[in-house]
């Protein structure tokens, strides 16, 4: 038995059933995140000893006749935007270089009093800004179906070591379409939950008001399980919606039979590569003939997405990203006195100071501030927090932020009436499948629009999927989204299930996967 080519399903069942042991499984895997993390990047940290000791107290635990949780030996990667008290928690950025978290965030106590064996943290764009996974203080995230190729972003290396085989399941967060559209570059199955489905405490904020935690996996299957787990009111998240966890894995096994898929006839213009546009259009009469029907419909504020996002995000991440000054969170630079002599450096606890130097700043505090920030934020952080200050200062915050709040309320009002027609809406998760490493990084304008699907969902906060519905000629995996109103998890899943269940895209492997280079840092 190949851990590696188990389901996250087959593994708890083995686990449980004594047919393979939380050691052995755990073994496999940090196996190849050694054998092929080099060429990848996916992990930043790699907790091997931590994930064997997790293992080996299951194993005993069931040797005893001791009950187990629900996922009792089953490998979990997590995004490193998501608080581990035994881990580094870095956002990949040098900001938080050296910052270890005092406490575990909600999703990843779960995942640990259901028995998962947290693995790792997995490389992402930097405070989960970007679509490339290239932003990463660390290094980019290399696609395994081509290593020149990115695996998008932000959750890049929760996608990328999931189709790697690095591990069975991660978790990534989703604020603008990270947890959808690197699921969708990378061929797996990835969902955005409505948000306040699962707990926000313990992620690393960019924006407040549109990030959501969510699992990626090979099957909706896989995803489903997770869920189970992770999602749930929190008492300490204020957004946290309430109301029980339904059992999603015994929802998928039902038929499509009079569940209507909405398709939004712009979202196959101009820009649309033709062979996404083939792979979608495929999988919509593959759920017709999985008893479903396919209605256009409208949704006339879609357009403003891009730009709307990209006021609202940069906004709420200006005053999230505050906080990481030098002097209570994070990064603290490091400058000479007059005399030529290092000052000290501050640690993540706060120790240390930084001696005055005449110059241009009005103050030594000014100075560290500017100096700290300076040296801790990659470029696309920085160009985020302009953008969002300056929208939100005196005299522009009426005419951009404001009004980017009215468009968002359009635009959710357009999901309302959506919903009203249909009870899913389907469509590309990106116009293109995986692009080359480079090939955006210096035309923003261009990265922000492979967001172009993604952000409304994020806009109008409800759940959102995506999974593989073909390849291109060149053997790259092209991404369906499917997209339902708030708490419609269920639907999402069973609608994938089934389609999961009618073809195999989402059962196909990268052919070959360089082998180099360490497993994490």
């Amino acid at each position: 038995m190949q851990p590696a080519e188990l389901t996250a399903i087959d593994i708890v069942t083995a686990v449980r059933q004594g047919d393979l042991t939380a050691v052995q499984c755990t073994l496999a895997f940090l196996q190849r995140i050694e054998a092929h993390n080099g060429s990848i990047n996916a992990f930043l940290h790699v907790d091997a000893a931590g994930a064997l000791a997790t293992a080996e107290r299951i194993d005993k635990r069931r040797s005893q006749g001791l009950p187990i949780g629900p996922l009792a030996g089953l490998p979990v990667a997590v995004k490193d935007a998501i608080c581990t008290a035994d881990q580094p928690t870095t956002c990949a950025s040098k900001m938080l270089a050296h910052f270890r978290p005092p406490y575990d965030a909600e999703v990843v106590a779960r995942l640990r009093a259901a028995d998962a064996v947290i693995v790792g943290k997995t490389n992402m764009d930097e405070f989960a800004m970007g679509g490339s996974n290239e932003n990463s203080a660390f290094g980019p995230v290399r696609n395994p179906w081509d290593v020149t190729r990115a695996p998008g972003g932000s959750s890049g290396g929760s996608a990328a070591c999931v189709a790697a085989d690095m591990a069975p399941v991660a978790i990534g967060s989703d604020t603008g379409g990270s947890i959808r559209q690197p699921a969708g570059l990378c061929g797996i199955t990835g969902l955005k939950p409505t948000y306040g489905r699962v707990s926000r405490r313990g992620l690393v904020a960019f924006a407040s008001s549109l990030d959501q935690i969510g699992p990626m996996a090979r099957s909706a299957a896989d995803c489903a399980l997770i869920m189970e787990t992770i999602a749930g009111h929190d008492p300490g998240d204020a957004t946290s919606l309430t109301g029980g966890v339904p059992r999603y894995s015994t929802q998928l096994d039902q038929p499509l039979a009079g569940v209507r898929i909405g398709r939004v006839p712009e979202h196959f213009a101009a820009g649309l590569d033709p062979e996404v546009a083939r792979g979608v259009e495929e999988a919509f009469a593959v759920f017709k003939a999985a008893g479903a029907t396919v209605h256009d419909i409208q949704l006339p504020h879609a357009k403003y997405g891009v730009p709307t996002y990209y006021l609202i995000a940069p906004c709420e991440a200006s005053s999230n990203l505050a906080r990481y000054d030098g002097a209570h969170y994070g990064h603290r630079a490091t400058r000479r006195d007059e005399e030529g002599h290092r000052a000290t450096r501050r640690d993540e606890e706060g120790h240390g100071t930084a001696p005055h130097t005449p110059g241009a700043f009005e103050s030594p505090l000014v100075e560290m501030y500017c100096r700290s920030r300076a040296e801790g934020f990659g470029p696309e952080v920085k160009r985020r927090i302009m953008l969002g200050t300056y929208a939100l200062s005196a005299g522009y915050y009426d005419a951009y932020y404001a009004k980017a709040l009215r468009v968002r309320r359009l635009i959710r009002q357009d999901y309302l009436n959506a919903f009203e027609q249909v009870d899913l809406i389907g469509g590309p998760v990106s116009a293109t499948a995986a692009f080359k490493l480079g090939e955006k990084t210096n035309d923003p304008l261009a990265m922000y629009l492979v967001d172009l699907y993604t952000v409304t969902a994020n806009l109008a906060g409800v759940g959102g999927i995506s999974f593989p519905c073909g390849f291109t000629k060149s053997g790259l995996p092209i991404g369906f989204q499917l997209q339902a109103p708030a708490l419609g998890e269920g639907l999402l899943l069973r609608a994938t299930d089934r389609f999961q269940h009618l073809t195999a895209w989402h059962q196909r492997r990268p052919k070959s996967i360089p082998s180099a280079g360490p497993a994490g840092r």
